[in-house]
């Protein structure tokens, strides 16, 4: 089944229209080199040295606050962890991984010269940015795999007695990320573009220029299949059946706890990387056709505003993946006391059962219950 996409005229209009006439703008390839031969002004906008620094400066602070609010928690709480738990930290440090390569992009993006670090510097940069972007994905389906298992069919794939089994899984994750970043240490080089300026990016042409587009079109489908589609079929399976099973229950406010928590990982999931992905798309496909100009730079800035939204994501999982757990609530407030604030404790926290249970968990039931 074939996807409509927007027509390429359209679609670079609405983002000129929404960030200014870029008629003076620079183009480039944002994430690959050795296409189009435009010469353009040498003027950078507003958008390229303001715009972009704050909203990598944006995704930095929330994300790194949280994941860092995240951590304290568990390590607060280390001694009765669970499987989900496990999951949780090893998401936590790939976010942090991920996020703390941002102020580089955004100390070359506000920069008239471009990159202005060093090329291991940018290849180092590139490959942990891409190892914990996968990492990242990668450990929300396996989260969404166990909970399938443990709600739907009542079967827990690790054994309490052998956590190591655990952590054994997310190495194997962290692992295949490493392989799956093999082309930034072949291709990350920093190039001049037609006016000058250095940037960090895939240079498919130091192999040869004739093979240009069979690397770069290798290396799109692999992201769009390993880094979105796979998971996206991953998400959208484990929580179609765990919401199934959840209308059979009988706890009322739970179930309903349950919908919203559910509905939101998944909503917050494609909102955050779907548009990028349908912006690769059309990235692709008009460079393919040949359509390289200035005036494309529209779909330029389409990519970084997209891509920034994507960053987003690993600032919302502490909110999405902890914050919603009774059991983490109270464990924040105990932290916080601990710190010397003085805080009310909120009148709704229930009781929880004093056996081992994860963070996230709004309950203890086995077989209702759900890790989130």
């Amino acid at each position: 089944m074939e996807v409509g996409l927007p027509e390429n005229n359209d679609f670079l209009d609405l983002f000129d229209d929404l960030l200014g006439n870029s008629s003076n703008y620079s183009y480039d390839s944002g994430s690959d080199f050795g296409w189009g031969n435009d010469v353009c002004d040498d003027v950078r906008t507003n958008f390229e040295l303001v715009v972009i620094p704050v909203l990598y400066s944006l995704a930095f602070v929330v994300g790194i606050l949280g994941n860092a609010v995240l951590l304290g928690v568990l390590f607060q709480s280390r001694k009765s962890w669970s499987v989900t738990d496990t999951f949780i930290l090893h998401l936590a440090v790939a976010d942090i991984l991920l996020l703390v390569t941002l102020p580089l992009w955004a100390a070359g993006s506000a920069q008239q010269t471009g990159w202005t670090f060093e090329r291991p510097l940018c290849k180092i940069t590139g490959t942990v940015f891409t190892v914990n972007f996968y990492c990242g994905i990668f450990l929300l389906a396996c989260i969404s795999i166990d909970r399938y298992l443990s709600i739907v069919h009542a079967t827990q794939m690790y054994s309490r007695r052998k956590p190591w089994l655990v952590h054994a899984s997310c190495l194997m994750v962290w692992f295949f990320s490493l392989l799956l970043s093999i082309p930034d240490w072949v291709f990350l080089d920093i190039p001049s573009d037609r006016v000058g300026r250095r940037q960090c990016i895939r240079n498919y042409s130091i192999l040869g220029n004739e093979t240009v587009h069979y690397w770069r079109m290798t290396s799109r489908r692999l992201y769009h299949v390993a880094g979105f589609l796979l998971p996206s079929v991953i998400l959208v399976f484990c929580y179609t059946c765990i919401l199934r099973r959840l209308r059979c229950g009988t706890r009322g406010l739970q179930k309903q706890r349950a919908f919203r928590v559910i509905v939101a990982l998944v909503v917050v999931f494609f909102v955050c990387w779907t548009p990028y992905n349908i912006t690769l798309i059309v990235d692709t496909v008009t460079e393919n056709n040949g359509n390289n100009t200035c005036g494309i730079s529209a779909l330029d800035k389409a990519m970084i505003v997209t891509s920034t939204l994507g960053y987003l994501h690993s600032s919302l999982n502490p909110i999405l993946y902890a914050f919603v757990g009774v059991k983490f609530r109270r464990q924040l407030f105990d932290l916080l006391r601990s710190l010397g604030c003085k805080l009310k404790k909120p009148t709704n926290f229930q009781s929880v059962v004093s056996r081992k249970t994860s963070l996230w968990s709004d309950s203890a039931e086995t077989s209702n219950s759900t890790a989130i």
